[in-house]
């Protein structure tokens, strides 16, 4: 049966977490909309509570009271959230606040090296378990760093950036393939001194950040398992409402359009900085692509529906370049392949991706 109509989804779980982050930095009250319900959210904003950040919380919307953030008096547990732990890190080094963090078990296996050396060489002394959770963060005075990522990440980079805000003198950061921007964009709307080209440069803030309202857009990983069915199953045609169209999120759109399925923006407007936007998906008959490591920090939330997809196409679908979603909360790679095989898929796993063959 065709898939036909028109939904809204929940926020975006990345817009959503930074928003709370930076609205700590402002100095009145901030009210966030449609923020993601998913427990790695509600982390960053109970962590944030244990250090002297109050805000309320009513069904989907949040209002924040911007102040001084202080050093906790128990651990910040941040569950399986990696983006808390890393985003928080940054942040609270900025600020010249002591802090422990901790998360479930498989938290605790993530690596934390990544975030661990640039803040050690911004000044920042750290704790850790080698270079796992728990980890105790002390700092005091912190001073900008030039750091070249040797691998692209939205999470480190955005850590580097909230505490580069706090330091002395520019942080710049350079990037091998351009990760998601949301912290550069947000912080550039709401008064900082960013420049966000192909080096990230950041000055410390002299003043607190300008207080917001943010209506947060739908999430565009959401929207992929929505938009992977009417791309698969005929005659479908589909509108996703409001969904985030940042092109750093956008990838699998794209590359769904690239293997023949029918994509239109429509009614695209700005919020908060980003480009938001109605995605419309009809089905039409797909191809296999080769996707390669450019590529993939585009889409890395996505690559597991889109090998789904890639077992209804009518040529061979290959992913090279994505071996980071081997350290994820589990190793992505692996259970792609052996779930698409239990389920009849023709798989073939490599070290940094897979081919798929399509299924007869």
């Amino acid at each position: 049966m065709p898939i036909r109509g028109a939904i809204l989804l929940p926020g975006d779980k990345s817009i959503s977490h930074r928003a709370l982050m930076l609205a700590s930095l402002t100095r009145g009250e901030c009210v966030i909309n449609n923020i993601s319900t998913g427990d790695d959210v509600e982390r960053t904003r109970k962590c944030l509570a244990d250090c002297g950040i109050r805000s309320e919380k009513n069904g989907t919307t949040v209002l924040l009271k911007g102040g001084v953030l202080k050093s906790p008096k128990i651990p910040l547990n941040c569950g399986n959230s990696g983006t808390t732990v890393r985003l928080l890190s940054g942040l609270l080094a900025g600020t010249g606040v002591t802090a422990k963090f901790i998360g479930d078990k498989s938290l605790s296996k993530r690596p934390m090296n990544r975030i661990i050396d640039p803040l050690t060489k911004m000044g920042v002394i750290i704790e850790s378990e080698n270079g796992h959770l728990p980890l105790l963060l002390t700092s005091d005075k912190l001073i900008g760093i030039n750091y070249s990522q040797p691998i692209s990440s939205a999470q480190v980079k955005s850590c580097i950036i909230l505490a580069g805000l706090g330091a002395f003198g520019v942080t710049k950061i350079q990037e091998k393939i351009k990760s998601r921007d949301h912290t550069e964009i947000m912080l550039r709307e709401l008064g900082a001194e960013i420049n966000n080209g192909e080096v990230v440069s950041i000055k410390p803030l002299k003043n607190p950040l300008d207080e917001f309202e943010i209506n947060v857009p739908g999430d565009p990983s959401s929207a992929a398992f929505f938009a992977c069915a009417a791309a698969m199953i005929p005659n479908s045609d589909l509108i996703i409402k409001n969904v985030l169209a940042n092109p750093t999120r956008i990838g699998f759109f794209n590359i769904i359009e690239n293997m023949g399925a029918d994509i239109q923006w429509n009614n695209m407007k700005k919020e908060g900085g980003e480009w938001v936007g109605d995605v419309h998906i009809l089905s039409q008959p797909l191809n296999g692509l080769h996707i390669t490591s450019e590529l993939i920090p585009s889409v890395i939330d996505e690559i597991p529906i889109i090998a789904i997809l890639a077992t209804q196409a009518q040529s061979p679908t290959s992913i090279q370049g994505a071996s980071e979603l081997r350290v994820k909360e589990s190793d992505r790679i692996k259970a792609i392949c052996q779930n698409l095989r239990s389920m009849g898929g023709d798989i073939i796993e490599n070290q940094d991706g897979f081919i798929i063959n399509p299924v007869d």
